[in-house]
């Protein structure tokens, strides 16, 4: 299992001055491909669900493959939220899976960018996950869809008062196709670098020359945000394809699509220095295990079993709503002599929030007016995967113990 904290990965990367790619995903073809790459290259890598290509598959259904081969991997790999636009986006794709946020500023007021970015960083930190906040705007080569260049000024003043853990900044590239060379303003970037000294992210970083990519990680970008050049060379690839044989199917016409964005996949890689750092980066990388939190318990004998459905039922529904809850498992004793009847089995997504969910007031509510007072007879077990390990102790990991606790 090479699924790590984002967090580590990325730090790994801005203290020894290379970019980890993120790669935002459309389909399997792209997950694949990017996978492949970064085994091939033996390098870090970020696969990124972006959230204005919603619209284009089910966030849920498309997770367990993303989560699936992250963990199936041999080297380091995170999975990202790109383009959060509110709070509940950014919950809803912790308890699916995701372990890093990269905000979208929107163009916002600085006092709205900050307010916003700082609940959700508060939100995303009580499970352990970092956010990736934004100053400034990303346009496109649309004449409707200005840029606004990040100030650095504004900068330090959102990194202090947001919380977040690394910057994204506006210097010149634009999302999507350019139109002609771009041109990056390098000056304004090293700026920023001094007034934050954080991590800094690149969105719209197809588009760029060698040299260019190679001197944004000597000025503090540690990962680079990626998809119109994979969405080109794919497409390139299909037209290609329909060339030469009109009448093929569609798994014809797909032919040759996987390769084309596992070749761009590499040569971006190669180009900001993360091809070869496997093996370093997961030395120094937390393992991301979510954690089993047990309950086995018995009700009171006054508490009928109609009673008792409607707890569980109301308990399944306040606490998977809570963040960094990966989902809740309600069962009952198939022997009927069990020593205890019922259980629940609610997965975290990270050993942090043991902490949080047990303060969240939502389970604090719940377990203390419709829970403890019905369930005295119980245990409550946390559980780590203890197969899970990349060679690096885990500060504070939970090995089992019995609390009194919801």
């Amino acid at each position: 299992m090479a699924l790590v904290n984002m967090r580590d990965m990325l730090h790994h990367a801005y203290e020894n001055n290379y970019a980890v790619g993120a790669f935002d995903l459309v389909s399997l073809d792209f997950l694949e491909a990017v996978v492949d790459a970064a085994e091939t290259s033996r390098a870090p890598v970020i696969l990124s669900v972006a959230e204005h290509h919603f619209a284009h598959y089910d966030l849920e259904l498309m997770m367990p493959a993303v989560e699936a081969a992250a963990k199936r991997a041999s080297v380091p790999i995170a999975i990202q939220l790109d383009h959060a636009s509110s709070l509940e986006s950014a919950r809803r794709a912790i308890n699916l899976g995701c372990n890093g946020i990269t905000l979208c500023s929107a163009n916002r007021e600085l006092p709205d960018n900050i307010k916003l970015s700082k609940d959700i960083a508060a939100m995303a930190h009580s499970c352990n996950v970092p956010v990736v906040g934004e100053v400034g705007y990303v346009g496109s080569a649309n004449d409707e869809d200005v840029s606004a260049l990040t100030l650095p000024v504004e900068a330090k003043t959102y990194v202090e008062r947001s919380g977040v853990d690394f910057l994204s900044v506006s210097i010149g590239t634009v999302q999507g196709r350019s139109k002609g060379r771009i041109k990056l303003d390098f000056q304004r970037l090293k700026q920023i670098h001094t007034a934050v000294d954080i991590p800094l992210v690149l969105h719209g970083g197809s588009g760029l020359n060698e040299e260019q990519y190679r001197r944004l990680s000597t000025l503090g970008v540690a990962k680079i945000n990626y998809f119109t050049g994979l969405s080109e060379v794919a497409a390139k690839t299909m037209r290609a394809q329909v060339k030469a044989d009109r009448e093929g199917s569609f798994i014809d016409l797909k032919k040759g699509v996987k390769e084309a964005i596992c070749t761009e996949v590499k040569r971006c890689l190669r180009l900001w220095g993360s091809a070869g750092r496997a093996a370093e980066v997961l030395t120094q990388c937390e393992p991301w295990a979510p954690v089993e939190h047990l309950i086995i318990y018995n009700v009171i004998d006054r508490m009928s079993d109609e009673q008792a459905q409607s707890m569980i039922a109301k308990g399944r529904q306040i606490l998977a709503n809570i963040p960094g809850v990966r989902e809740v498992f309600t069962g009952e004793a198939v022997k009927q002599n069990a020593k205890y009847r019922f259980c629940w089995l609610v997965r975290f997504a990270h050993k942090a929030v043991i902490d949080s969910y047990r303060d969240h007031p939502d389970h604090v509510r719940f377990a203390d007016t419709l829970f403890r007072p019905y369930a005295g007879d119980r245990i409550s077990i946390d559980y780590q995967d203890c197969s899970v390990t990349h060679g690096v102790t885990l500060p504070g990991s939970v090995s089992g113990g019995v609390k009194k606790r919801a």
